[in-house]
């Protein structure tokens, strides 16, 4: 396959406290270290302090208690407000972005209530706006601490893989916080049913009826999350970085023989609907003109 010169972006998504903002900002120290032009984005609102460079900031765009006391809205109400506001002008963004040479990496930090990006007409629109312009992946961000339990771990295996499903992008499984917590303990159930199965017997606190719903859905499942891609990392001393960046390059490829070629039909058949459409208004002009 020739070499794909364009940026690759990578939305990093994860459930809160799964470390997803501190592994943005390790990525951009990573970056800063391997002198690899990258970009950063934020799309948090109510974030108050981001601890990396972000260089386009939903802050600085939308205000987020502004948006909860106009529209009186809760804070996920606001969020997904504010979202779905920036998303309006998300074309700026992308033509800022366009503008930028030789960038390698587009690093975009989600919210943390996963749920406002991953499943928002908003956070639709910026994936696929996105997926449609560059090379895109999805980071996943787990926490290994939590995935030491069985029934954690199957709910993000089950998580993950329905996000992959709706946004239709490659999506790389990185196990966080190695540092406090091996991850091969859980890499090992993603590949062998029958390891989470022993796990599952031996964890005496998950009771029958947990202990059977984690087996059943190992067994119906596995077949689809056994294949995703992982990565073990620790955002707090930036151990498992360059496995991380051979893993973002590898979903790079992935999209590119699978999602790309996908994207040109989507295009080509957008295109020919416009052409159709076009070609019958054409018509009924004539006609119309005829008629008079």
């Amino acid at each position: 396959m020739q070499q794909d010169h364009r940026p690759l972006v990578v939305l990093v998504v994860g459930m809160a406290g799964t470390g997803k903002t501190t592994l943005v900002h390790r990525m951009q120290h990573y970056a800063m270290e391997q002198n690899k032009r990258a970009y950063f984005m934020n799309l948090d609102p109510a974030v108050a302090d981001v601890p990396y460079n972000a260089n386009i900031d939903i802050r600085d765009t939308v205000n987020y208690k502004e948006v909860m006391k106009q529209y009186r809205l809760g804070p996920n109400g606001a969020i997904m407000t504010a979202l779905n506001l920036f998303a309006t002008k998300f074309h700026q963004a992308i033509s800022i972005l366009e503008k930028k040479e030789n960038l390698e990496w587009i690093v975009v930090d989600t919210p943390g209530q996963i749920e406002v990006f991953t499943w928002s007409a908003s956070g639709q629109i910026i994936g696929e706006t996105f997926a449609a312009t560059w090379p895109t992946v999805l980071l996943f961000v787990a926490d290994t601490t939590r995935c030491a339990s069985p029934q954690t771990f199957m709910s993000t295996m089950l998580y993950s893989s329905s996000i992959m499903l709706k946004q239709q992008i490659p999506l790389l499984l990185a196990f966080n916080k190695t540092d406090v917590v091996s991850s091969d303990a859980v890499v090992l159930w993603m590949k062998d049913p029958d390891a989470l199965a022993d796990a599952v017997n031996s964890n005496s606190g998950d009771g029958n009826y947990a202990g059977s719903l984690v087996q059943s859905l190992s067994l119906f499942t596995h077949g689809f999350y056994e294949s995703l891609p992982v990565a073990s990392v620790s955002a707090a001393s930036g151990r498992g970085m360059e496995a991380l960046e051979q893993a973002l390059e590898a979903a790079k490829l992935q999209y590119l023989s699978d999602r790309l070629p996908e994207f040109k039909k989507q295009e080509k058949r957008r295109n020919e609907e416009r052409a159709a459409a076009s070609e019958k208004m054409l018509f009924a002009y004539q006609r119309d003109r005829v008629d008079d």
